[in-house]
């Protein structure tokens, strides 16, 4: 299980929010490509961006900082945000974009990801964002009575890489994940799936651990390593020593 740290792009700076909220917003002074250099250093092995501005207006707004991002880290990068059309994928593509995920076009035209996935094997996420189990697009903005598990059934069949799945009532809370949520979506698919939301200590992570043989690849943290309440060293020296013999002394232990 690998875990994935998230930028979060505003008018080119690295923000948070607060459950999806954009009024509930926090900054922080760090240049993006500064702190994705910073993460590769810590033995990150993925960046996770989301263009904030982008999944709200759908126009693109910060792709000089998305392309020096891509420029300083040698590690694959994933990103979302507003990705609606085959043209803004390639473009992507053309900056040293690893994965792009899609989200609400995910939702809004399902023949496009079919196609794209298709043309790119293996290339496209898809992302789903749920609160209360169900649907929201658009930056959280727009809820729906789509339920995630439908989706997620649904895609399973087509040549996507990952899902990711976004927990809305957890995210940027640093109080836990929601692994009702995660099982449920582990149940019903092979693909391997990316979690997000609620991460704010190493234990939380290692909770989820014993979903990886069920197929959870990866685990997006933002706030919590932003905040510094672990490093990406020290959660992935954990991660990584004999898989978790121990599991309980260590839960106990960072609780």
């Amino acid at each position: 299980m690998e875990l994935i740290p998230a930028i979060d792009l505003m008018n080119g700076k690295c923000v948070r929010l607060f459950k999806g909220d954009f009024n509930k917003r926090k900054d922080f002074t760090k240049k993006p490509h500064e702190q994705a250099k910073f993460w590769e250093s810590e033995g990150a092995k993925y960046i996770h961006i989301v263009d904030l501005d982008a999944a709200k207006t759908g126009y693109p707004t910060n792709d000089i900082t998305i392309k020096e991002i891509a420029k300083t880290v040698n590690i694959p990068i994933q990103i979302g945000g507003g990705i609606r059309s085959q043209e803004r994928i390639e473009q992507l593509f053309s900056y040293g974009i690893e994965k792009v995920i899609m989200g609400t076009s995910a939702i809004e035209n399902k023949e496009l990801v079919k196609d794209i996935s298709n043309k790119f094997p293996g290339k496209i996420i898809v992302g789903i964002d749920a609160k209360n189990g169900k649907v929201s697009t658009r930056g959280w903005l727009e809820h729906s009575n789509i339920l995630a598990t439908d989706l997620v059934k649904e895609f399973s069949s087509y040549k996507i890489a990952n899902f990711i799945v976004t927990d809305i009532n957890t995210d940027g809370t640093l109080e836990g994940t929601n692994e009702e949520f995660i099982k449920s979506i582990l149940d019903i698919t092979d693909i391997p799936v990316i979690a997000s939301g609620g991460v704010g200590s190493i234990s939380d992570l290692l909770s989820l651990v014993k979903f990886e043989d069920s197929g959870l690849f990866g685990v997006i943290v933002g706030k919590a390593l932003y905040e510094n309440k672990f490093k990406i060293s020290e959660a992935n020296n954990i991660l990584s020593s004999e898989r978790l013999t121990d599991f309980d002394f260590k839960n106990d232990y960072y609780a």
